[in-house]
């Protein structure tokens, strides 16, 4: 985990007669006195109002191909047939 530096923060040296058990007692509190209380806030996804749709049901009206219009065999899109490229393979202007 990254931790990040408060460089406006007096500055503690070391000296010859620090232990190791010093140095890491004031590491650990240092880490401490980093660690943000809301952590566990930020994995909760957001919340948005209006954004519960799961009892909604949406319709779509579908309609018919007509008697004017291809299906392109390679992107499967419905055009007219005045954007048909070629014959043999029913291929649209922008597949083709």
């Amino acid at each position: 985990m990254a931790t990040t530096t408060d460089y406006d923060a007096p500055r503690t040296t070391i000296t010859a007669g620090d232990s190791m058990e010093k140095l890491q007692a004031r590491r650990g509190a240092a880490e401490m006195a980093a660690v943000d209380a809301d952590e566990n806030d930020l994995a909760a996804a957001p919340e948005f109002t209006g954004s519960d749709l799961d009892e909604e049901e949406f319709t779509v009206a579908v309609v018919p191909m007509m008697a004017d219009e291809f299906r392109c065999t390679r992107c499967f899109l419905v055009w007219h047939r005045s954007q048909r490229a070629t014959a043999a393979p029913a291929l649209c202007r922008d597949c083709s």
